[in-house]
Formats: C-alpha cells, structure tokens, sequence
C-alpha cells in the first residue's frame, strides 16, 4: 500500500510520481480500481487531486535484479573498490518500477558476483556495493565497495563525514557564498521532492563557493558535508539559484536536458589502509556545451572531459 497527499495534480501523474512508475502503468492500476482518493474508488485518470490522501494498491510483482553488461567508465580500481565516473541518466541502484540500466546491473555483470539470495519482492533493495549514491541525472565520481569489509569501512567514512565531496553545479541566479545550514525534509505536499524545513527534517550542511560568472548564471563549487536527498539542489533552490536544467527544483533549460550537476571530486580513506584517496571525473561534454552557450569561460584548473589542455 502507497499512501500521500497531493493538491492541483493530476490522479495518475501523482500516482506515476508517487510509486515511482510510468504513467502508463499509474492509469493501468486507475482503471482496475486499485486506487483510493478518501474513501473511494477513483477510475478517472484525469481526476484532479484536492488534497485529499490517495491509497494506491499495485499489483503483486516479482521482478528480479539481474546482471547487464552496461559500459561503465572507470577511474579506480583495487581489490577493495572501484571508482566510477558515472554518466548522467543512469540510476545508481534499483527502484520501485526500475529494474535494468541501473549502475547495480552493471556492476553485477562485470565486477560483483550475483548475490546468492536477491529478494524478490523487494528489488529495490539490492544495492550490492553501493556505499552512496548520486541522483539519476548527477554526473561524476561513485565509489563501490567489493566486499562485505569495505561495505562497512567506506560506509563509516561515509557516516562519520570522513570524505570530502566536491560538486560543480551550473545556476540561474548568484547563490550566497559561505556555508548553508538548513534543515531538508520531505516536501509536504510533494512527496518525490525534497524541502527546506518540510516533513521530519534532518540536519544539512553546503558550502558554496562561485568560480565564475555569466550575466544571470554562475558556476558553482558545493561541498556537501551532510549527504542528504537532493541536498545540494534544494539548498541552491532555498539560495534561490536553482540548478541549471532541473525541471525538480528549478525549470527545464534549452541548453541541457538534465540537472546541470556534477560529481567533480572525491577524498575518502581507502578502506584497508586508511591512507586518502582523491579522485577527480572531467566535466563531461553536456555540461561544458552548456556553460558556453550561457556566455562562460572555464576556469583553467577545472579538468574537462576530453580536453588534453594543448
């Protein structure tokens, strides 16, 4: 049972959002009576929300998680992690709904052995060597664990803001530099997005810095040092300068079609030896196209994927 609360939307686009599923497949659940706005059943998919609370009922399904040979470029590798450089559009781990082209099916067809048992019910829940994650559309470094033992030393780091994460974000307006300390919750009325304040808010902390400028946008250096949902992208919302192309939290951009966010650099301690390990992914292509065509000039110490610097 999925239950939440929506107001101005469509029946089955605040289904698809909430369950994580195509909007084809929300009507199809519409239509056989699987949902609940109040107290009724509701087959209209085109019924728009009030406010009220809707109760989704989705069919029992056993999808499994299974090994794909994805490419995956790769900036480490040792017999405790890997480091990738993740591209944009591709899912760190499984979701409700998604079960292929995810950063996990790859890793299970080229690097990691198939878990004995994968639960079926719950695939989303397979995450084998995942230790963090970076949204969907956020480009850059990701760290895997190998084993069991390097699960756990990574996830500590993790855990006890040990690494250093350092992203680039492109934005439509000039964030306030220093730090940010914000609280980010579950949005309240929109539950695929995250707040400031909002349901149940858990501490979060960003340090901005501006690298450069082009009339109304800026290039940007976040660094997280809480890893909450989103966080990154709604604190530059709260600053109010949203990220470039994110359609979540700012508006769609004619200059890229995803959330202009990379995960540009990464010090953790290796897991075995403790010694501090930096890592460094180029900004890729889509970024840079974008950045030039709102007027701006790289700086000459940002790494861009591609360019030999002759």
């Amino acid at each position: 049972m999925v239950r939440f609360q929506a107001e101005g939307v469509r029946l089955d686009q605040a289904v698809a959002e909430a369950c994580g599923v195509s909007r084809a497949r929300a009507q199809a659940w519409i239509a056989q009576g699987r949902v609940r706005v109040g107290e009724r059943v509701v087959e209209k998919p085109s019924y728009r929300l009030k406010g009220e609370e809707v109760h989704v009922e989705p069919p029992e399904e056993r999808p499994m998680v299974v090994p794909e040979d994805l490419p995956l470029p790769l900036l480490y590798e040792d017999e405790d992690l890997l480091v990738l450089n993740k591209p944009p559009g591709l899912l760190t781990h499984p979701a409700p709904g998604v079960y292929t082209g995810t950063v996990v099916n790859a890793l299970l067809g080229r690097y990691l052995e198939v878990p004995e048992a994968l639960p079926p019910a719950r695939p989303e829940l397979v995450r084998p060597g995942i230790v963090h994650r970076l949204d969907k559309d956020t480009s850059g470094v990701l760290v895997v664990a190998k084993h069991p033992g390097a699960v756990e030393a990574l996830s500590r780091a993790f855990r006890d803001r040990l690494v250093m994460k350092r992203y680039l974000a492109l934005t439509e307006g000039h964030p306030k530099e220093g730090t940010l300390i914000a609280p980010i919750g579950r949005h309240p009325v929109e539950r695929h997005k995250m707040h400031v304040g909002g349901v149940a808010p858990r501490y979060a902390e960003t340090e901005f810095r501006i690298l450069a400028t082009a009339g109304p946008h800026a290039l940007v250096e976040a660094r997280p040092h809480t890893g909450r949902t989103h966080q990154v992208r709604v604190h530059l919302k709260h600053l109010k300068a949203p990220i470039l192309g994110d359609e979540v939290y700012g508006r769609k951009s004619p200059h890229i079609p995803r959330q202009a966010l990379h995960a540009y650099e990464l010090r953790i301690p290796h897991p075995r030896t403790g010694r501090i390990l930096e890592f460094v992914a180029p900004v890729p292509p889509d970024m840079v196209r974008a950045w030039g065509a709102v007027g701006g000039v790289w700086p000459g110490d940002i790494l861009l994927e591609g360019y030999t610097g002759a």
